[in-house]
């Protein structure tokens, strides 16, 4: 169902001249030789985790405070694998890693080397992404929704395989055609019987180049009686940071919320 930002009574939005201050922690790590940025809050009673996938321009987290002051909030660790411009795909991305995909590098390395360093699995594990990231998060999330049953997609990139169309080198060198990426699409690996049992998503519908994806995918996930949340009629400066951070709070207020349910559930 859709949940207008308007009606999350919970969730106050940013101000321009708000200063966000946090009291955790980034610092880098290296794993199987790829780098990845870990935010460690001042508190994290029940473990949670965040695994955050970034966008295109492989822009970070520690340049955007209000992320990590929600992150203290709701005492969320993060950690925010680098890698490239790999679309975050089972496809081998050479400027990532010429030996495995992001995909495989997700699933085993990142995923057991947060069960042995932080004693952390399903469900205290939800996937974040934006742009780029978002569109892999939900990628993820449809394809292992026993691994992630909590999910949350700021601006999700969800019609890459048109960038392909347009002459991109990158995804040129991962797909052989523009029909072979589509079918590799976030939208393509819904399963009717099988999803995430939380996934939230945002799309500012000035932002032309993937509002018409993201409402396919709510048109989609209706149609299947798929449970969702989704925000496509908040404004604020199109696609890029602006509206990231305009939609920070709300997408990690829903991971907290449905970490905890999870929780519970157990």
């Amino acid at each position: 169902m859709q949940l207008p930002f308007s009606s999350r009574p919970n969730i106050q939005p940013p101000s321009a001249s708000k200063a966000w201050t946090f009291a955790g922690a980034w610092h880098d790590e290296e794993i199987d030789g790829h780098t990845c940025s870990i935010y460690e809050p001042p508190q994290n009673q029940e473990n949670f985790t965040v695994i955050y996938l970034h966008g295109v321009h492989l822009g970070r987290l520690q340049d955007h405070p209000i992320f990590a002051a929600h992150f203290d909030r709701y005492q969320l660790r993060v950690v925010a694998p680098m890698t490239q411009r790999s679309w975050w795909t089972d496809r081998i991305c050479r400027e990532f890693d010429s030996r495995y995909s992001t995909e495989f590098f997700l699933l085993q390395h990142i995923l057991p080397w947060l069960s042995d360093r932080f004693d952390v699995r399903a469900p205290r594990m939800a996937l974040l992404g934006t742009s780029m990231g978002g569109q892999g998060a939900l990628r993820f999330a449809y394809k292992y929704p026993n691994h992630f049953p909590v999910v949350a997609a700021i601006s999700p990139a969800l019609d890459y395989h048109l960038w392909l169309k347009q002459g991109d080198p990158v995804l040129q060198e991962m797909y052989d055609s523009t029909e072979s990426a589509r079918q590799d699409t976030a939208l393509l690996h819904i399963h009717p019987l099988n999803w995430p049992r939380h996934q939230y998503f945002c799309c500012d519908p000035t932002d032309h180049e993937w509002y018409d994806g993201n409402d396919r995918l709510r048109m989609k996930l209706a149609s299947l009686g798929v449970p969702f949340e989704c925000d496509l009629e908040t404004v604020s400066g199109g696609h890029g940071y602006e509206y990231y951070e305009r939609m920070a709070p709300a997408a990690i207020e829903f991971i907290a919320e449905r970490l905890n349910r999870e929780r519970l559930r157990v």
